[in-house]
């Protein structure tokens, strides 16, 4: 057009500009702005607000701060553009600031704002932003919603989950491919794989990833055989699997221990599909043979893979040796694994677990004083516990519950009654050199909010109420 002599107006530069902003090229984005810049469109609203949205896009949130700053009047495009930006990178709490700021909304902002927290893995800031929207009289779109089953999916928040399934059917909103499979996804990691396979059922039209995540759910809860009768169903109706579905594939199996099944599955990936095995999959293998009580065979299988295995490869093989209890295997991981993750919590726990479950009540301690020296701290776990639709979080060592006191007087009254029952507690992990009597209430009696205690107190109280 330039060689042509045709002089580009406001109209030109904006479509210029996102066609680099789709191609994240902010090299060529640069270059799109000097020639704003030379024709003289650096003022111009519609100009600015595709450079916003393109500088955004590229990552580069200073140089689209700069632009909008200098705005005399941005529009609910300039604004929506730099809060995407800013959840693009992170920022979400910026991002909120300047969207609690805007003069005016649309759907799109609303959108952006509760995807950019669910990006972002702030799940119930998504869902509190969620409720504002709806107590505003605003009707959310397939797009809003998206973001929110999938925060509620990562909640485990079942009830509320259904309850924005409620509001799909109710707005009479589509049960296009991508919603649809939020909602298969809710419903599997929530552990209701009935009303997730009626979900899958009635959508009108399925992806590789709709059946991926059904795949997933199925692996996720043990139901490997279903799993794979998934899959031969989605091959024979002319779907090509992706390697992430044989990640699922291989999870099944190694969960439900079908290790010949496995082991074939993973060979068919190149062969019949042409799909090149990542290091996800070798991982998978070797805890399919771990799971199993194969140490040896997946040590083998590691020391022998193609590609340079990884921390979470080593990790698979020394989980496994905890299961069976093999030292001898764990520590020739272990004294590959922490120097390759000297920062990583887990592995020093995991290897202490298996020393202790063995008795090597030394090397314990050379483990917990290693993790010293190194200043390792384990992060403190959590539990979530959806009750009346409202999430409860319990992290260790936390009592700020408002019920806490009430919770733990129920506790003990519990733990009377189903010890009289016959109920004896598991404490092969306690890592201690003490009488069996001593573990069990060194466990019972630490902070309540243990992720597991409090789990372990929740599904007891559920089961007697």
């Amino acid at each position: 057009m330039l060689r042509a002599n045709i002089v580009p107006d406001n109209l030109s530069f904006p479509f210029l500009v996102r066609a680099c902003a789709q191609l994240e090229g902010i090299d060529m984005g640069i270059q799109a702005h000097g020639q704003i810049v030379k024709h003289g469109f650096e003022n111009d609203v519609y100009v600015q607000n595709s450079l916003v949205y393109m500088y955004s896009t590229c990552g580069d949130i200073k140089a689209a701060n700069e632009v909008f700053s200098r705005m005399l009047s941005p529009n609910v495009v300039s604004w929506t553009s730099i809060i995407a930006g800013l959840n693009k990178i992170g920022d979400v709490e910026m991002a909120r600031e300047l969207f609690d700021r805007m003069p005016e909304r649309n759907l799109v902002t609303w959108s952006t704002m509760i995807n950019g927290y669910a990006k972002n893995n702030c799940f119930e800031k998504a869902v509190e932003l969620f409720q504002i929207l709806k107590d505003k009289g605003i009707k959310a779109n397939e797009t809003v919603m998206v973001s929110v089953i999938s925060s509620y999916a990562h909640l485990g928040a079942i009830e509320l989950g259904e309850k924005a399934h409620d509001y799909v059917v109710k707005n009479n909103l589509s049960l296009n491919v991508i919603l649809g499979t939020a909602l298969v996804d809710m419903y599997a990691r929530c552990g209701s794989i009935e009303k997730a396979i009626k979900v899958f059922d009635q959508m009108p039209e399925r992806d590789v990833l709709s059946w991926s995540a059904l795949i997933a759910g199925l692996a996720m809860h043990g139901y490997a055989e279903k799993a794979i009768w998934f899959f031969s169903k989605m091959v024979n109706s002319g779907l090509k699997p992706r390697d992430i579905t044989f990640t699922y594939l291989l999870s099944a199996c190694s969960h439900g221990g079908l290790v010949e099944k496995g082991l074939e599955l993973f060979e068919s990936m190149k062969r019949d599909y042409g799909i090149e095995p990542r290091l996800e999959h070798y991982g998978c293998v070797v805890d399919l043979l771990g799971r199993a009580g194969k140490l040896a065979e997946a040590e083998k299988f590691v020391l022998e893979m193609p590609v340079k295995p990884n921390a979470p490869i080593w990790g698979a093989l020394l989980g496994a040796c905890r299961i069976h209890r093999n030292a001898e295997i764990a520590e020739r991981v272990g004294n590959i694994l922490i120097p390759l993750l000297p920062e990583h919590s887990g592995y020093y726990v995991l290897l202490s677990n298996i020393y202790a479950r063995t008795n090597r009540w030394e090397n314990v301690e050379t483990m917990r004083q290693m993790m010293k020296e190194k200043g390792v701290k384990k992060p403190p776990g959590y539990s979530l516990i959806e009750v009346d639709g409202k999430v409860h979080n319990f992290k260790m060592g936390d009592k700020s519950h408002p019920e806490i006191e009430m919770i733990e007087r129920k506790w003990d009254e519990i733990l009377r009654k189903i010890r009289l029952a016959g109920y004896t507690g598991n404490t092969s992990d306690a890592l201690f050199d003490i009488d069996e009597e001593e573990k069990e209430n060194a466990l019972h009696r630490h902070k309540t909010g243990t992720g597991s205690i409090i789990l372990e107190k929740v599904l007891v109280l559920v089961w007697i109420t």
